[in-house]
């Protein structure tokens, strides 16, 4: 396959990922700079591709890609006095879709990772329907009527000018192509005024007890297709407490497409046994089922001795997360070969039940953009008991993004449920502190948080309560965490088997604790991976993850000591983790691993 066909059959249309970001480009340039002399870019993406088109068709490279694409690789990120290269960078690019303790996450985010997002013309300025920015008057209707005005007009930009609009309601976008845009989030501010109690009511949870699921789920800017958020509030009204996902409150609005044949992780296509109602640019779940012997939750964790040791099942909480449902578009189909747009997360085995499915009517295409989101400021509620001041949602959204967005005195800040693909950019958590900044979970899987910050809490934390911190749970997988800036929390996972995630380029003050029933089973999955993490205050938990994570990589982070929460590892034996340029900050190259991954399938 030429390069032409393959970054057409791999990019989405629509795709600006060529384009570059001044950030990204200034963490590129302090790498690649290193021991260039003599090779051209268009010789360093032609290797690049020759191993990609491979990829793409799920046929083996050749020797000669390899050793190109190993060449090319050592050429970028040459070690010097400015930077080492680790052995497990250069054992990635020889395997990038099936190294065993890093996950390929060069696709993450919207559109494939996308620079730049699109911008839609102004159909609607909310002050037409009736918004006063005088910080007095309840705007909400009015954005509301906005935005359904937007959408009726097939999607655009609805304008959110200079000042402070009240909002004493939640703010719904609900239709594809719709994007929220203020002037700034130093210039637009949203005042909320109710929380989600008041506003919907009590949410408790699924799996008892007194908790309430505003602790982890809605916001009051909340981006979710119509149909899905009226049957989500029509149930916590009638107190049948839902499941959040791709397959409807009871997990059975889908309907087989087709059964798929073996394949194996990393794999860009599938064979499927009948591809009629397939087509390219088809959003599809791949939906897999675990068998008696949870050979599938193994798999996850990176099979062997260890999981398969492990007590399954009684953990009902996680064994509710499964089937496994990873959102995909098409990229091409070919008889009955069927091309994605990302590679597959986990081999496809019969016993499995493997099949391409419907779901729910995604949101697409949306955003917010250019605000800050304050509620008014109340107390942190005691753990698990949050009101619901709450900031932006995403839910069962593929392809839509935040950019430029403050969330201000909120219990939980930006949230990802059943959300894939999706890009948040340039966001912020300040205030009076938070239970969760970032939550992660019911199997949200490709996302991208980046250039992100978690400001100091502003007042002290009542008593009983928690803070997290960049969390991911409930079977999530290939998420990434880029240049973040965290003056509090921790890396957290609730348990649930997240596995295949990537923190990067991050600057911690590791001072969150993590979250998780034991029902929900192990904190870390396989292929998690910390790359260039400097944690100020010097607390190893969750951030030196080789005695907890399987086939787990720590590379880059700084010396780090066991004190307050320590965590056992959940499975015995051998983990298979790696770590590398342990006790030096700044120092491994590629500095930023999803941006070398990127600029390695260019």
């Amino acid at each position: 396959m030429d390069s032409h066909r393959w970054r057409r059959a791999g990019m989405s249309q629509g795709n600006q990922g060529n384009q570059r970001s001044r950030a990204s480009q200034a963490n590129r340039t302090s790498w690649t700079s290193q021991g260039r002399t003599g090779i051209s870019r268009r010789g360093l993406l032609g290797s690049a591709i020759a191993v990609a088109a491979a990829a793409a068709t799920g046929t083996t490279a050749t020797a000669a890609a390899r050793t190109a694409a190993a060449r090319t690789a050592a050429a970028r990120t040459g070690s010097g006095p400015s930077g080492e290269v680790p052995s497990l960078w250069r054992e990635f690019t020889r395997a990038p879709s099936t190294h065993p303790q890093i996950p390929y996450v060069g696709r993450s985010g919207h559109r494939g990772g996308a620079a730049r997002f699109p911008r839609r013309p102004v159909v609607a300025d909310v002050r037409d329907h009736g918004a006063v920015a005088d910080g007095t008057t309840d705007s909400a209707p009015a954005i509301n009527r906005a935005i359904a005005a937007a959408g009726r007009a097939g999607g655009g930009t609805v304008l959110l000018p200079p000042g402070t609009f009240r909002i004493d309601d939640l703010i719904r976008i609900g239709y594809d192509n719709v994007v929220l845009r203020g002037a700034g989030s130093s210039r637009t501010k949203l005042y909320a005024t109710k929380n989600l109690t008041e506003l919907i009511g009590v949410y408790g949870s699924r799996y008892g007890g007194d908790k309430s699921s505003w602790s982890w789920a809605g916001g009051l800017i909340w981006l979710a297709p119509r149909a899905r958020w009226d049957s989500l509030v029509a149930a916590i009204r009638a107190k049948a407490w839902p499941f959040e996902g791709w397959t409807g409150n009871g997990r059975d609005e889908w309907e087989t497409l087709t059964t798929v044949s073996p394949a194996r992780r990393g794999s860009w296509s599938v064979t499927v046994a009948d591809a009629r109602r397939l087509r390219p640019g088809r959003l599809v779940l791949l939906r897999l089922a675990d068998d008696a012997g949870h050979t599938l939750l193994e798999h996850m964790s990176g099979g062997g001795p260890g999981p398969e040791a492990y007590s399954w099942d009684d953990k009902t909480k996680l064994t509710s997360y499964v089937p496994y449902e990873w959102p995909v578009r098409i990229a091409r189909v070919q008889g009955r070969k069927v091309t994605f747009e990302r590679p597959l997360p986990l081999d496809v085995r019969p016993e499995w039940d493997p099949r391409l499915t419907t779901h729910v009517e995604a949101l697409t295409g949306a955003g917010v953009e250019g605000l800050t989101l304050e509620a008014v400021e109340t107390p942190q509620s005691p753990h698990l008991l949050d009101k619901g001041y709450n900031g932006v949602a995403f839910q069962c959204a593929y392809d839509c993004w935040a950019d430029d967005v403050v969330v201000r005195h909120v219990d939980n800040g930006f949230g990802l449920v059943a959300a894939s693909s999706c890009t948040l950019r340039r966001t912020t958590v300040a205030g009076r502190g938070s239970h969760h900044p970032y939550f992660c979970r019911e199997g949200s899987h490709d996302n991208l948080i980046e250039d992100f910050t978690i400001e100091q809490r502003t007042v002290p934390a009542p008593a009983d309560t928690q803070l997290h911190g960049i969390n991911v749970e409930g079977l999530s997988s290939y998420n990434v965490w880029s240049r973040g800036e965290m003056r509090m929390g921790t890396f957290d996972s609730h348990r649930g088997l997240p596995f295949a995630n990537v923190r990067t380029d991050i600057t911690v003050n590791n001072n969150g604790r993590h979250g998780g029933d034991a029902s929900a089973g192990p904190l870390f999955g396989a292929r998690f991976t910390h790359w260039n993490i400097r944690v100020t205050n010097g607390r190893a938990g969750l951030m030196k993850i080789d005695g907890l994570a399987p086939y787990s990589a720590t590379v880059g982070l700084n010396e780090v000591t066991e004190f307050d929460q320590t965590d056992v590892p959940d499975f015995t034996g051998d983990l298979h983790a790696r770590v590398e340029l342990y006790g030096t900050t700044d120092v491994v190259r590629p500095r930023n691993l999803y941006e070398a991954q990127r600029e390695l399938f260019r």
